[in-house]
């Protein structure tokens, strides 16, 4: 790869972490405000199981399955530059996709109570018992009603995204999100306290937000000249290898999101607040992944795309290599940090308002449990890759069947011991799991393995993370104090301690000999 490509590729990588983190500082303070209007309480947990459903259908329609199945095929079109040819495929896959989702958003509004019956059993259990509980069921079904729509709008901005990516626009798609996520904190602040009912007011605004979000890249789509009038096209030879790479895809990029669904699902069994503990803690294990595995995953799908294995394989291993040390170089910090800091992140995101020192305690043993697995999610993101990029889709998802059943049996085993903070950690086991499995494969297919270098890289990046760990661990201030300050006071004491540790971890990785070539493509 020459220099110009290299320069290229970080570059990208670059403009889409900035967006990406910039995004993802906006759904903090989303989850902010959410937090503030709704605690850990009834509401709460009614909100966030009428958020995830959708959202765990956009992750298959949308961020995941789709768009590992189609930027391959789209790269190899317009690396062929017949412009017809791939206006046909845009056509059609827009026709396509768009009739799909469309049907099962309208199926999904009409069919709330059965998913709810699904999703959350326990709270039906409660609804045909006429328990306390049974209210979370028609809620929830209600809500359900109102936030589904936004599946077919976040799934067609998904394809306006993986069009953009391929002509290396990558700026726009990574700032998307902030639309949606303004929009809710604008509806939290501005319009719910006007409302009775303020889970009905952020339900609708997640459809506001999901309509803006497709408006938004309508403009940037129209600016490379590309006009797309929907097509059915089933039969359509593109369409129909998509469609053929996403179907399995569908479970193999998804292990992480079923099990979560599984967790709430579990969850809906336990006391009034364990799907809000688990909520909180999953936001700040996305926060890493969102602005570091995200972003390294997008930007390394088109590239690898684009290489022959067969006549470039170093090329395609050094590429791949690249990505791995770099997620584990963001993410082992990430993930010892947080462990130290558990309690005085959560105290400075959420404590305020309806968030109250006690549902602190309790989130951060949830967040505990699930970032233990927190490198082994980054690590999947970016190892599925290698198997998309050769349009090899089964491999992925039977390590996912795997890794499902796993959670589950895990499960089944910590749930009644430990409670919801079992249901986090089995998340965690599961996703190493998974990511054991997909390495296994790649050594087996003679595709990838980890180099002597790479495995001297990550014991190094660990022991940098354990001492960055202990040396807040053994500086942190107790937690009453943390409470007894001022917001303005805690988010200063939190930067020193960020800063201090980054400090620690950076000068622990340059004593023990990673250096910036190290993870130079």
């Amino acid at each position: 790869m020459n220099t110009k490509k290299k320069s290229v590729l970080l570059r990208s990588g670059a403009i889409t972490a900035f967006a990406t983190f910039l995004s993802r500082i906006l759904g903090m303070l989303r989850d902010i405000a959410i937090a503030s209007l709704l605690g850990a309480s009834l509401s709460a947990d009614v909100y966030f199981f009428a958020n995830r459903i959708p959202n765990f259908f956009r992750r298959l329609f949308a961020e995941g399955a789709f768009s590992q199945a189609f930027v391959p095929v789209m790269s190899k079109t317009y690396k062929g530059e017949d412009k017809k040819a791939l206006s046909d495929l845009l056509n059609r896959t827009a026709g396509t996709l768009g009739f799909i989702v469309l049907m099962i958003t309208l199926i999904g509004m009409l069919a709330s109570p059965i998913l709810t019956m699904i999703f959350g059993y326990g709270w039906f259990l409660s609804y045909i018992h006429d328990e306390p509980d049974a209210i979370k069921f028609t809620q929830a079904s209600d809500l359900l009603k109102i936030t589904f729509p936004y599946l077919f709008f976040i799934t067609l901005t998904a394809l306006s995204s993986a069009i953009l990516n391929v002509f290396g626009r990558f700026l726009i798609p990574a700032i998307t999100p902030c639309v949606l996520n303004i929009t809710l904190i604008s509806f939290a602040f501005l319009v719910a306290p006007h409302f009775q009912d303020p889970n009905e007011v952020l339900a609708y605004g997640m459809v506001v937000g999901g309509i803006l979000q497709l408006l938004l890249q309508v403009p940037f789509i129209l600016k490379l000249k590309i006009y797309i009038v929907p097509k059915w096209g089933w039969k359509h030879e593109g369409v129909t290898t998509i469609r053929k790479l996403m179907l399995p895809a569908i479970v193999g990029i998804s292990a992480s999101q079923i099990n979560l669904i599984v967790n709430t699902a579990l969850a809906s069994f336990l006391a009034t607040g364990a799907i809000s503990y688990l909520y909180y803690s999953d936001r700040l294990l996305e926060f890493p992944i969102g602005i570091f595995a995200v972003a390294i995953s997008t930007v390394i799908l088109p590239a690898l795309s684009k290489i022959d294995i067969h006549e470039q394989k170093a090329q395609y291993v050094r590429t791949l290599d690249w990505g791995v040390r770099l997620v584990l170089l963001l993410g082992i910090p990430s993930m010892c940090g947080i462990i130290a800091l558990s309690k005085p992140i959560l105290r400075v995101i959420f404590m305020r308002g309806a968030f109250t020192a006690e549902h602190v305690t309790l989130s951060s043993a949830s967040l505990l449990a699930s970032i233990s697995g927190l490198c082994a999610i980054m690590l999947v993101r970016v190892i599925v890759q290698g198997f998309a990029a050769i349009q090899d889709t089964k491999t992925p998802v039977k390590c996912s069947i795997i890794s499902i059943m796993a959670n589950i049996v895990f499960n089944l085993i910590l749930v009644w011991p430990l409670g919801y903070v079992g249901l986090a950690l089995s998340t965690a086991l599961a996703a190493f799991v998974n990511l054991s499995l997909l390495i296994f494969f790649l050594h087996k297919k003679k595709i990838y393995d980890f180099s002597k270098d790479t495995l001297l890289f990550i014991v190094r990046a660990l022991l940098a993370g354990i001492a960055m760990a202990l040396a807040i661990h053994y500086t942190v201030l107790d937690f009453s104090a943390w409470c007894q300050m001022s917001t303005l006071e805690s988010v200063g004491y939190l930067i020193l301690y960020v800063l201090g540790g980054s400090a620690v971890y950076v000068i622990t990785c340059l004593m023990l000999g990673i250096r910036p070539s190290t993870i130079r493509l």
